[in-house]
């Protein structure tokens, strides 16, 4: 089956939003087998909407539309597929109560235009709305199938999950599953040079590298009579792989959104470890990555932003004879943050960034991207520099991600001792 995802909204156009309900569907339709050919986005627009429907029908199996379902005017995406089908819409009265019932839990009347909101075209497969007021539908017409979902993220994956899933795949005969291997600390070129025999291949599971900020993952594929069936081919490769590039692969995922801050997380809370930090030129970067990891609180006991040198002395204990000597961004400096911190914090691990992120700021000795991150445990101090390019952000981003990646390894190996 082929499939393809209408986006609908001139706010997406615009710019004003980021499309993620296109990146979610499209990895949960290729977990069913379904091929996503085609992302669409369209304004809301009646003619233009109109002429996308058309060219997605007649080249796709499955056509998801996003957006479009809510009560005003503009918002006509069920309206369009009703017409371009040729069936009447017709009033759900049970619908129109779940909205009613909708409001009334949040304490609201129900304005008269969110009826709209309860009219579909004849012959659909309601698909209520357990998170907001936007009920989808799913129309089989003519051995095509149009799923309509509503735009909001978290509205649009709770109804795909409960109501649209199972029923595509009670269609397709097959299942495709994916891990996802996540690297660090090695380059996409070389990457793709010692895992060319899997890249390169020919066989049932399929190996592709992506490239992100600072690192890289492969994607394994493989499919299968089910998921179960589809791993049993994946899994080896991704161990054969794991056996090559050692422990640069930082985590294996069933998604793609796994990341450095909940590997950290993972390792510090699962072996019972404290973490401290101290950042400069990162600007409390590094704690905030920490705190979206669920249970850091177990973990992560104090969290410095020492901006200034009398920060830097006052919170981590750096003498002041070090910063006249080396300056604020040097080994040196990085080095007496780390472990005065974890001296003074008590925690088991204590990480420390101090660089010059930009724009302005920088000398031929110390240029603009220089970065030192410090990160002390029972075993000593360890201290990594780096020459980073780019914006100010980009800087910031690429020191916080090696100071998680300096407190993962850290824990690991707080574990073999």
């Amino acid at each position: 089956m082929i499939a393809e995802i209408v986006a609908i909204g001139t706010e997406l156009l615009m710019g004003q939003i980021v499309n993620s309900d296109a990146q979610y569907l499209s990895r949960r339709l290729q977990s069913l087998g379904i091929s996503v050919y085609y992302h669409t986005t369209v304004g809301d627009n009646p003619q233009r909407m109109r002429d996308t429907l058309a060219l997605a029908l007649s080249r796709s199996d499955v056509v998801i539309t996003t957006g479009g379902l809510g009560p005003t005017q503009d918002d006509l995406s069920k309206e369009i597929v009703a017409e371009y089908l040729k069936l009447p819409m017709i009033f759900d009265e049970d619908s129109w109560r779940a909205i009613g019932d909708y409001f009334g839990k949040i304490g609201r009347v129900c304005p008269l235009n969110n009826r709209k909101q309860a009219m579909f075209a004849l012959g659909s497969t309601i698909l209520p709305n357990a998170c907001g007021t936007a009920p989808g539908c799913m129309i089989e017409h003519g051995g095509k199938i149009v799923v309509q979902l509503p735009g909001p993220p978290n509205e649009m994956a709770d109804m795909f999950e409960r109501q649209v899933y199972g029923r595509l795949a009670e269609r397709t005969g097959g299942c495709i599953a994916s891990r996802y291997m996540r690297i660090y600390g090695m380059g996409e070129s070389q990457v793709a040079q010692l895992c060319a025999r899997w890249i390169e291949g020919d066989g049932e599971v399929t190996v592709a590298p992506y490239c992100q900020l600072g690192e890289c993952q492969l994607r394994v594929t493989a499919r299968g009579t089910s998921e179960a069936d589809a791993l049993v081919k994946v899994m080896p490769v991704v161990e054969a792989i794991r056996g090559v590039l050692g422990g640069c692969v930082y985590a294996v995922v069933d998604s793609g959104e796994s990341s450095m801050e909940e590997a950290a997380g993972r390792e510090l809370t699962a072996r019972g470890l404290t973490v401290a930090t101290a950042e400069s030129c990162t600007g409390g970067l590094v704690a905030a990555k920490l705190v979206n990891y669920p249970g850091i609180s177990a973990a992560l006991g104090e969290a410095h932003v020492t901006y200034a040198n009398e920060a830097k002395i006052k919170y981590c204990g750096v003498k002041p004879e070090t910063l006249q000597k080396y300056g604020a961004v040097s080994e040196q400096t990085a080095r007496e943050m780390a472990r005065g911190l974890r001296e003074r914090s008590g925690a088991d691990i204590a990480v420390a960034t101090t660089g010059i992120a930009g724009p302005g700021g920088g000398t031929k000795e110390k240029p603009v991207g220089l970065v030192y991150v410090g990160c002390a445990d029972a075993q000593g101090v360890r201290v990594e520099r780096l020459t980073l390019g780019g914006s100010r952000e980009r800087i910031r981003q690429l020191a916080a991600l090696k100071a998680l990646d300096m407190v993962r390894q850290a824990a690991i190996g707080h574990a073999g001792r």
